[in-house]
């Protein structure tokens, strides 16, 4: 429906291999979770963002 109207859609919670491999062939824009990433401090974002 996002897609028909569209719109991003960004999968949340992406945890193993297997829900990344689903949401990517499904379409969807973005992903997040912590297959791709741990979450991260305050600290840590500044250096990212910085670079």
């Amino acid at each position: 429906m996002a897609k028909s109207l569209n719109l991003e859609v960004v999968a949340e919670g992406v945890e193993t291999q297997t829900q990344y491999d689903y949401r990517v062939s499904r379409g969807y824009d973005a992903l997040q979770g912590y297959l791709l990433s741990k979450p991260l401090s305050v600290d840590h974002w500044r250096v990212l963002l910085q670079k």
